[in-house]
């Protein structure tokens, strides 16, 4: 599924089956809600807290919801993330073509 396609089911979803979009600043209380939940999952399984007993860790799940809610966010405002994305693939080229690749730090592995 493309972007587009992205942001076009989940309008359609919201119209058939969400009444309306939240406002944009409860998506955005969301958005932030929803990064935590990947925070916690993250900290558990990579970093160094361990899971409360019976604590799900569905990660994909997390991710897709933080998904959701930014294509949320995208569509009410009116962004098409295509655009944006690929707007942030040449500010990003731009900037750091060199950056990362000459990052000692980076290569501490080797």
């Amino acid at each position: 599924m493309t972007l587009k396609e992205a942001q076009e089911r989940v309008d359609a979803w919201i119209k058939d089956y969400g009444v309306r979009y939240f406002n944009e600043l409860t998506n955005t209380a969301i958005l932030a809600e929803e990064v935590g939940e990947v925070a916690r999952i993250m900290a558990r399984k990579y970093g160094e807290q361990s899971f409360k007993d019976g604590e799900k860790i569905e990660l994909a799940d997390e991710l897709a919801d933080v998904l959701w809610v930014l294509i949320c966010i995208a569509n009410q405002t009116g962004t098409d993330l295509t655009q944006a994305l690929e707007k942030n693939f040449d500010k990003k080229t731009k900037r750091d073509n060199k950056r990362h690749i000459n990052n000692i730090k980076l290569k501490s592995n080797e």
